[in-house]
């Protein structure tokens, strides 16, 4: 019986240096792969658990890297939790780059949370962007040129109400308001808003002297129509950098239209003289007409004369009678016309 508890004891003392040195293994294995890491985040003043830096690593997600922006975060007065920094990791945001936009708006008093910042940062990935960029503009405002030189013009043409071509350029400063970044409308909108409000400002003149003298009331207009709304950046002012005058488009016009009046009215003309010669080549043609009528009757005399003889209707002496005033009648117009000639 004696025996048989030495040997249990013995089996069981066993047992248990055997779970001990898999303790201590277990223990070894952690100190020698976080020790360094638990240990830069408890001097830092930003604790991190043994099981944290475990659950990192069985995540795949780099260790140190999270656990060094946590350190960060934390000196720089931020309450980031591991769990916040490696769920933005998974999902496939910049850490570190969250990391320096939360600090740069802290330090210029700026309210930005973690969860806006991650939805900039993601919105932004893959546009050349990043949620710093949009910190750093909304600290230190930027200017854009208004056209923008990437689209190829130089100058805003538009045409005031007397006729006159005004070629202006503005340069609009703009920042960036980080509650509408995300769904906002980017700088191109920006751009054709100002285009636009340049435009009608300038059709709306009665002349372009007025621009020359007060090129700000253009800014001024273009500035009271609010055209941020809805956009990802706020503008703080436009400034027209430049005014030209262009050619006068109302007396090209006015010229083009009297050149087409007078094409109009020498066609007018044209097809009045065609009615005309029409109308007169009408008349002769209806002239001949009654002259072939006229012979055709003067025909029907001698045929008539012959009636007249067969049913005795006109007599010898009658028919003599009028070949004699017709003889008369022909001679006292010779006479007549051979005395006009004289």
């Amino acid at each position: 019986m004696t025996t048989l508890l030495a040997a249990q004891f013995e089996v069981g003392t066993v047992v248990i240096a055997a779970i001990l040195g898999v303790v201590a293994l277990a223990l070894l294995f952690l100190i020698a792969s976080f020790g360094s890491i638990w240990l830069r985040a408890m001097a830092s003043g930003a604790p991190v658990g043994l099981i944290e830096l475990v659950a990192l690593r069985l995540r795949g997600i780099p260790v140190g890297f999270i656990v060094d922006n946590r350190i960060t975060a934390v000196k720089s007065g931020l309450p980031l939790t591991i769990d916040d920094l490696s769920t933005h990791y998974l999902a496939g945001g910049n850490v570190d780059m969250i990391v320096l936009a939360l600090i740069a708006a802290q330090r210029a008093g700026i309210h930005l949370d973690f969860n806006r910042a991650c939805a900039i940062d993601l919105a932004t990935k893959g546009t050349g962007k990043n949620v710093l960029d949009a910190v750093k503009t909304s600290v230190n405002p930027r200017v854009i040129d208004c056209p923008a030189p990437i689209a190829g013009k130089i100058t805003i043409d538009a045409v005031a109400k007397d006729g006159i071509v005004i070629k202006a350029r503005a340069r609009v400063t703009v920042r960036t308001n980080l509650d509408r970044f995300v769904g906002g409308a980017t700088e191109e909108t920006i751009i054709a808003r100002v285009g636009e409000g340049i435009v009608s400002t300038i059709g709306s003149v009665e002349t372009y002297k007025l621009v020359l003298e007060n090129p700000d009331r253009i800014s001024k207009t273009v500035l009271e129509k609010g055209l941020d709304a809805n956009t990802a950046f706020e503008i703080l002012s436009i400034d027209i950098a430049d005014v030209d005058i262009g050619e006068n488009v109302g007396a090209k016009l006015q010229a083009e239209q009297a050149e087409a009046n007078k094409l109009k009215a020498q066609a007018e003309a044209e097809a009045r003289r065609a009615n005309a010669v029409a109308l007169e080549q009408e008349n002769i043609a209806r002239v001949a007409e009654m002259r072939s009528r006229v012979v055709e009757a003067e025909a029907q005399v001698p045929l008539a004369l012959a009636e007249a003889f067969r049913s005795g209707h006109l007599g010898v002496m009658d028919y003599y009678r009028m070949q004699n005033i017709q003889a008369d009648t022909s001679m006292r117009g010779n006479i007549a016309g051979g005395s006009s000639e004289k």
